[in-house]
């Protein structure tokens, strides 16, 4: 079986044409993961059963802890392969989600990640951006990815992992992409890029530069901690006299706990 989760919060305006996506997959299970939504989203979910589990909770979840409370359901549910996509990613991907699963499920990979800038970094990013690409491609190196997969990460596109990958990495630290990457990477998993998806063919809706920022800084902070994991450091966020946290004290690690051990 193979199941997707879908993180959802106030995407009701997008949902249904990423559902229309995976409705065009091999994908047999949908899970949407609907947290903190005071729109149609809930319904929206509804109406594509029988193939959707939707799972609601009334609280946000914070940035990423969706996913990992999808994947314990995808692993309950015994799936083989379980892919990740944002409820607002409505480009029309489906044929890349389709390679992405494809390297999963005939077992190349563990982790089959997308490649977000397939031909180059584009112009114009923001002094951010860049130094958030380059915080990603530090920590894949670090690990002893950046040949495989450059600077793509967990936290940027889609991307599926296996049922091994499920079995050995704890899901709860899937709540934190880069450092389920890590982990991969410290258990010898396979990890390499499964789609090339240009960035702006996601359908992604453009953020205002208050929550770009946030985002980044939760990204940069999720790479440095991931570090430390792989070295089997103590956990930190900080670099210098700064700490990167932007959303992430906003994880809500009690709900997800209370989640796994169900």
């Amino acid at each position: 079986m193979i199941a997707a989760v879908v993180p959802v919060r106030n995407e009701g305006q997008r949902l249904k044409k990423t559902f229309e996506t995976l409705l065009s997959t091999p994908v047999d299970l949908i899970i949407p993961v609907i947290n903190g939504s005071t729109d149609d989203s809930l319904l929206i979910a509804q109406q594509i059963q029988p193939r959707s589990l939707p799972v609601y909770f009334h609280d946000p979840l914070g940035i990423d802890v969706p996913r990992a409370i999808g994947a314990k359901i995808a692993w309950d549910r015994g799936a083989r392969a379980v892919l990740f996509i944002d409820g607002d990613m409505d480009g029309a991907i489906s044929k890349n989600l389709c390679e992405l699963l494809d390297h999963v499920t005939y077992g190349h990979f563990d982790m089959s990640l997308t490649n977000c800038y397939p031909e180059k970094v584009p112009e114009g990013l923001s002094t951010l951006a860049l130094h958030l690409l380059k915080e990603r491609r530090r920590l894949n190196k670090k690990i002893g990815l950046v040949q495989e997969i450059a600077v793509a990460s967990p936290c940027h596109g889609p991307h599926a992992v296996s049922r091994r990958f499920l079995n050995v990495i704890p899901l709860k630290e899937i709540a934190i992409p880069p450092v389920s990457l890590a982990l991969a990477a410290k258990n010898g998993l396979k990890v390499n890029i499964g789609a090339n998806i240009c960035h702006k063919d996601l359908g992604s809706p453009e953020k205002d530069p208050r929550h770009s920022h946030l985002i980044a800084e939760t990204i940069i902070g999720d790479c440095i901690e991931a570090l430390h994991v792989y070295r089997g450091e103590k956990r930190s966020r900080r670099r210098g006299q700064i700490e990167h946290n932007g959303y992430h004290l906003e994880r809500r690690w009690d709900l997800l706990n209370d989640f796994i051990r169900k």
